[in-house]
């Protein structure tokens, strides 16, 4: 398959918003069934619908000639692919050389496995998905998780020399009693923190009008034991950070619904079928798979300008009472 003309000018969506961060989901499966991101019965992709991951690689390959400077890994949970270390590796061979960063969001379940290899092919931190320390709370939010597999996670990739971001969704009367001594616990170990807002995305089969918690809420909640301060830190995504007075942790407020961050968004986000997403809460997407398959890449090529040119000015969350999810898409399926 022919590559793409690294001497391509950058993307630029039809508001001028230059695209930079490319989100990549390697798969829909997930080894936990949290109740806020999919149903407690998934129907996950046949096999055939899924791209390979050397079409994966090749189109990440296309996209750093593009301009693409970072790339997360997503899932699902992106370390159930099997020999995703291979992708890794693969795609990690373009840091210094175009890509700035390549990183990956897991549930923690399987860094025992991976932390060394992450660690080994480039990435320098990772973000993992935390919602609960207590264990009969993280088996209730994850349907049946087992804390003690993501502490020891977490120990792996501390031991690996990974930066670690801890993203905590809040959710009013389930884990709202538990973010003060989040953050605490976080500035203890030495990772940081991002608070998230639930979002509309598919059906989960209960109503997230009863645990959506605005993190205006939060954030006054923790600033009046923990003064906070914002900062102009950035790791290429959504969160806003906010020093905490007294600690080292760097907490970061993902806040979809209280506080639009659309104006400057730089994403892209690509399904491990081979749609690309111009915004998580949009339906509106372009199908590479075929194209790659019947064209390579020089067939996907204008595909990638007509994206840009469909990226909105901003997603249409809102949350609530009989209001249905924003989007049919479970947020597996598009990547976190």
């Amino acid at each position: 398959m022919a590559m793409a003309d690294p001497s391509r000018t950058p993307m630029t969506d039809g508001l001028g918003r230059r695209i930079s961060y490319l989100r990549i989901s390697v798969t829909d499966r997930c080894d936990l069934r949290c109740r806020y991101c999919m149903s407690e019965r998934m129907q996950f992709l046949p096999k055939n619908q899924v791209l390979t991951l050397e079409e994966i690689a090749l189109l990440a390959d296309m996209f750093v000639a593009r301009g693409i400077s970072k790339i997360r890994l997503t899932g699902g949970e992106p370390l159930v692919r099997r020999d995703i270390g291979d992708l890794v590796r693969r795609i990690g061979r373009h840091l210094g050389r175009g890509l700035d960063e390549l990183t990956l969001t897991t549930n923690g379940t399987r860094l025992v496995d991976h932390a060394a290899m992450l660690a080994d092919a480039g990435v320098r931190r990772i973000n993992v998905s935390l919602d609960s320390r207590d264990p009969d709370r993280f088996a209730h939010v994850t349907r049946g998780g087992r804390i003690d597999q993501v502490l020891d996670g977490l120990a792996a990739a501390k031991e690996a020399g990974l930066a670690v971001k801890i993203n905590m969704v809040a959710l009013r009367g389930v884990n709202d009693d538990e973010i003060l001594s989040m953050l605490r616990w976080c500035d203890d170990q030495g990772f940081d923190l991002s608070l998230i807002e639930t979002m509309p995305l598919g059906d989960t089969g209960e109503d997230r009008t009863d645990h959506y918690l605005p993190l205006t809420q939060v954030a006054a909640q923790i600033d009046a034991h923990h003064p906070l301060t914002p900062t102009a830190y950035r790791t290429g995504g959504p969160s806003r950070y906010h020093a905490v007075e007294g600690m080292r942790v760097k907490l970061g407020l993902i806040t979809p619904l209280t506080r639009n961050f659309c104006a400057d968004c730089n994403r892209i986000r690509m399904t491990c079928e081979g749609k690309i997403f111009m915004c998580l809460g949009h339906e509106d997407h372009v199908d590479f798979k075929a194209a790659l398959r019947e064209g390579g890449l020089p067939a996907v090529e204008p595909l990638v300008d007509r994206a840009l040119r469909l990226k909105p000015a901003a997603h249409d969350f809102r949350i609530a009472a009989g209001e249905s999810a924003a989007t049919r898409r479970h947020m597996s399926v598009t990547g976190g």
